[in-house]
């Protein structure tokens, strides 16, 4: 079969415009469906926009598959729309797609829950032989008036079974300078705010260190971005891949992970991250409150927070903090507590976020079972628009405090300040989120406007997401029209 591969880019500007990372489903997907004798292209949005000419690759498919998460399910569903009525099947998948299966079944023919590294080639393999769908683990699908619910597959324990994805799939791949390697998956943690545990398991399912270092070596001379969601879970394991990336010279030029604050109570740990050449790690520290920590379910302190940005600055390894405002002890004083906090602490750059409920959170199930979530827009579900009532303040607040708090530290004096405090790495990456910040203001002044009238004037507020408004002046869906 002909089979295109397509992640939906964001709908709007965000902490990471510009630094286009493709995330890896779909790069394995396509290369476990190309071992099996398919001819799989993938589109990621956010590193190429489509073509004329890829628009036409797309459109002598045999089969669509989309990825979704929360803000690019609408723009999913306008594509799968579209794609339907020139009569070629689609099958979604994502984080979205697998709480709330019903909803992209509307615009689709086939929806895939959780892990699909076995259950979309069984998919296929059902397409191709006209065959049943019914052995078809985590499918969704109609038959008739009937929506169909298949069981839910085991999650795989040996990801050294799940083959090392082939990125010249990916159109435009000529073009990434940084690569994502996957070495665990699944969190025990649980914090209320996250899906990754109920997804992915409660347990981390780790590859082999000599996968892991075949798979590093392939990419020797790109950076590297290790896109565990706490890649130092585990520090006796970290500690011998790295030692082992040592002995072996396979240390990428320069690497960057996803690390919990605790990471830095282990002095060989750290020591091993900057010898390999880590140069940025990105911590979680959501609040710099601790009642607001508790209540997130994070198992750390304001103070482990202090040392942990201390402590990677001690080796040379700049910090993106990444918080979050809106939780039930959260004020109007939180935000110049945390931009205070944020500042003193020298902390290189940060990720000033609305706290939002995703599907499969348990936030998500409180918000919407206590009626705050005042709209189901999807595409403001990316952390920098506000969808819910917040306990201490108006949601309008929340929103106007978090941008200022965004506007206040990606400031011109802030840049000036970090290019002798912290070196010009860093002077220069909160030049970009200066110019991040600007640009949301422009592209979203019209959202604004809508929230002031709701809370201030009783205006309504749209409920739900527009297709129209999606793909509102989108070369896109000229192409596809065609």
């Amino acid at each position: 079969m002909k089979i295109a591969l397509i992640e939906p880019r964001s709908p709007d500007y965000h902490v990471y415009s510009g630094l286009a990372i493709p995330r890896l489903g779909l790069p394995v997907l396509g290369t476990i469906l190309g071992q099996q004798g398919h001819q799989v292209r993938v589109f990621v949005e956010s590193l190429r926009e489509f073509t004329p000419a890829a628009a036409w690759e797309v459109l002598k498919s045999d089969l669509v598959g989309i990825s979704v998460t929360s803000s690019t399910a609408p723009r999913g569903y306008a594509m799968a729309r579209l794609l339907r009525l020139k009569g070629i099947p689609v099958v979604f998948g994502g984080v979205h797609a697998t709480y709330l299966p019903e909803e992209p079944l509307q615009y689709a023919d086939y929806v895939l829950r959780g892990e699909a590294e076995e259950s979309f080639p069984a998919l296929v393999r059902a397409l191709e032989s006209k065959g049943s769908l019914g052995g078809v683990a985590n499918l969704v699908y109609r038959d008739g008036e009937r929506t169909v619910h298949n069981p839910r597959q085991p999650l795989s324990k040996d990801l050294d079974e799940i083959p090392m994805p082939d990125l010249s799939l990916i159109e435009g791949h000529e073009r990434l300078k940084t690569v994502q390697v996957l070495t665990t998956r699944g969190c025990p943690h649980g914090c209320t705010f996250c899906c990754v545990s109920d997804m992915f398991g409660r347990r981390y399912r780790m590859a082999s260190i000599e996968r892991v270092l075949e798979e590093v070596e392939r990419y020797r001379r790109c950076f590297i971005f290790f896109c565990d969601d706490n890649f130092t879970a585990v520090p006796r394991r970290t500690k011998e891949l790295l030692d082992r990336m040592l002995s072996r010279g396979l240390a990428p030029r320069r690497w960057y992970a996803q690390v919990r604050a605790d990471a830095c109570r282990d002095r060989e740990l750290m020591k091993l991250l900057r010898r390999t050449n880590c140069c940025r790690v990105y911590v979680g520290f959501e609040s710099v409150d601790q009642h607001v920590l508790d209540e997130y379910g994070k198992h750390q302190t304001v103070q482990d927070i202090r040392d942990a940005v201390a402590a990677f600055h001690r080796h040379d390894i700049s910090v993106h903090g990444m918080f979050m405002f809106g939780a039930e002890h959260d004020d109007a004083e939180t935000f110049a507590r945390t931009i205070g906090f944020a500042i003193d602490a020298q902390i290189d750059t940060v990720q000033f976020l609305i706290l939002t409920p995703i599907p499969g959170s348990a936030l998500f199930c409180n918000l919407d079972a206590e009626g705050r979530i005042f709209t189901y827009d999807w595409s403001l579900y990316d952390g920098h628009h506000v969808v819910f009532e917040p306990s201490h303040m108006s949601p309008l607040e929340l929103q106007l405090g978090t941008m200022r708090a965004n506007r206040r530290f990606y400031s011109t004096p802030s840049v000036l300040r970090s290019l002798s405090s912290l070196g010009f790495g860093t002077a220069m990456m909160r030049y970009w989120g200066k110019r991040i910040v600007r640009a949301w203001y422009r592209t979203n002044a019209e959202f604004l406007k809508r929230l002031h009238s709701w809370q201030k004037r009783g205006v309504e507020f749209p409920r739900h997401f527009s297709l129209r408004r999606v793909f509102k002046s989108d070369p896109l869906q000229a192409l596809l029209a065609q």
